[in-house]
């Protein structure tokens, strides 16, 4: 890839080595990926923080993860439509769905906000999105009761919304700006092993 700077000089050099955005992409929308990439990232750790300490927003301190509340259960065991819902009440609140859960709401979020393993974000943050997808099943109009779902639009809800931001945020290098996406990219494991980018 060629990359061109203002002074119309042009450095052969692989995006993971870039010092200003491609060709394609400005400064300004760079800028933004690296708005948008933390902001999505502050989603995650927000999440996560709320069930692990309950802050009294969507999780009381009551049923905090640390006071022995379950951070699956109340999603899981309320699912009520979809090919999942026998799959989802059977594991709802298990430890190992907990800390899975758990774990990746860090992971993602903290990938995210510092810009590091972006690829690995996207692709594990994807799987969380899409296995929600198919629990809360928007496809369905009626749930397994007969009362209508309330779902509002069939096919694209926020889960799929942003598994598409974590898609776009990985392609476009987004962990290079604002972030230490360079730095990582850079280190000798990461460079072995570019799945890790």
């Amino acid at each position: 890839m060629t990359i061109q700077h203002n002074t119309h000089r042009s450095i052969e050099r692989p995006l993971e080595h870039a010092e200003l955005p491609g060709s394609m992409l400005t400064t300004t929308a760079a800028r933004a990926l690296a708005v948008l990439r933390v902001a999505t990232g502050l989603v995650f750790l927000w999440a996560f923080l709320d069930k692990t300490f309950g802050l009294g927003y969507a999780t009381p301190a009551e049923r905090a993860w640390i006071n022995g509340g379950s951070p699956t259960k109340g999603f899981l065991a309320n699912v009520e439509v979809g090919p999942l819902q026998s799959i989802a009440h059977t594991i709802a609140g298990t430890w190992w769905a907990n800390v899975l859960f758990m774990v990746g709401l860090a992971a993602i979020g903290l990938a995210l906000v510092a810009g590091v393993g972006l690829r690995l974000a996207a692709a594990s943050g994807t799987l969380m999105m899409a296995l929600m997808w198919l629990a809360e099943f928007p496809l369905a109009r009626f749930t397994a009761a007969g009362d209508p779902t309330g779902s509002t639009n069939p096919l694209v809800d926020y889960h799929l919304i942003y598994a598409v931001v974590l898609v776009v945020l990985a392609a476009a290098y987004a962990g290079h700006t604002w972030g230490l996406g360079r730095l990582w990219a850079r280190l000798p494991f990461v460079q072995r092993h570019r799945w890790m980018i």
